[in-house]
């Protein structure tokens, strides 16, 4: 029998990057691209390397496309020590797990390192096939803590919550990451959200952005855990931004959501270094009166729009700057 899991990219439409720092977002997954695992039973534990695992290449040029793509690390080390995380889990919770081994792989057209959680989303799904197949129960909020440990704990990378919950739910949820909150039950608050309240939304995103997330985290982190004011006073602000989006969505005002991720941006304009590309394509959503954020770290961004002609407009004026525009397919219970 073959086990067949996923999971989806990740936008956040308001709050981050408060999510790494005891803030308040709402993200949401949606279905335009897909990682996929395959996990079925053999002799002996085997792990498949994919396209994002090559090691032989026909020119430099090759090679550096490559990395431009998916940086210098392909998915099997997200998948080794996806299998490591969930066996210590195990371990600590005394479940015991049937001696028998599988084989294991993935495949995935997220867009790389543009802030879509395409590194956690081929994460999810191995979690996903792994419970699967050993028949484990986990329950959704500590599905993202073991997602995120993952990267965080086994592999270094600075990253928060946001998108591990997104993509556990599957559907889009208010997440309040309190401290006390966190501290009392080990993750945070989180409220499933009506996507019919949203206003029109949009995504797009630069292929030849690509940064990662932890260039991001790392220097938030590090400023965040030194208490510089102008990072404390930013985080605060990114969740009040997100009640007051809340509040806006159940009173249907999309002028209040749009100024609001709008000042979103600008924030984070003024706290962190935003990269000349970046800037560029916020700039070219705004000149067509759409709202415009990052959708995650950076190379993508998320906006609001007013009707379709905003958006056939805004679209051509991407296209003519070679960035790819769409309308994400939200993913619901």
């Amino acid at each position: 029998m073959i086990i067949e899991t996923h999971s989806y990219p990740r936008a956040a439409v308001i709050g981050n990057p408060s999510d790494g720092f005891f803030g308040k977002t709402i993200a949401f997954v949606f279905s335009n691209f897909i990682a996929r695992v395959q996990l079925y039973e053999t002799p002996e534990l085997e792990i498949k390397p994919q396209r994002l695992d090559i090691t032989h290449f026909n020119s430099i040029e090759e090679l550096v496309d490559d990395i431009n793509f998916a940086g210098y690390y392909g998915g099997m080390r997200l998948l080794k020590a996806t299998i490591k995380i969930f066996f210590e889990y195990c371990l600590l919770n005394n479940i015991k797990l049937p001696k028998k081994n599988f084989t294991i792989r993935y495949d995935s057209n997220i867009p790389l390192r543009l802030g879509l959680a395409g590194s956690s989303a081929i994460i999810t799904a191995g979690m996903k096939a792994l419970k699967e197949f050993y028949e484990v129960d986990i329950p959704a909020p500590v599905l993202a803590n073991l997602v995120l440990s993952v990267e965080t704990v086994e592999l270094g990378i600075s990253a928060g919550l946001q998108d591990r919950v997104a993509q556990a739910f599957e559907t889009p949820v208010f997440m309040d990451f309190d401290k006390d909150i966190m501290d009392a039950q080990g993750y945070g608050n989180y409220k499933i959200i009506d996507p019919k309240k949203f206003p029109p939304l949009y995504i797009a995103y630069r292929k030849n952005l690509s940064e990662g997330t932890e260039v991001v985290h790392n220097n938030l982190r590090a400023r965040f855990e030194i208490g510089d004011p102008k990072v404390l006073q930013a985080v605060l602000r990114w969740g009040q931004l997100t009640v007051e989006f809340c509040e806006a969505m159940e009173k249907g005002n999309y002028q209040t959501m749009h100024d609001l991720m709008d000042e979103n941006f600008n924030l984070r304009n003024k706290t962190v270094r935003i990269s000349k590309g970046n800037l560029e394509m916020v700039e070219l959503a705004r000149s067509v009166g759409a709202s415009a954020k990052f959708t995650g770290s950076g190379g993508a961004i998320i906006g609001t729009y007013d009707n379709e002609k905003t958006y056939q407009k805004l679209k051509a004026l991407m296209v003519r700057n070679n960035i790819d525009v769409i309308k994400p397919n939200i993913v619901t219970q």
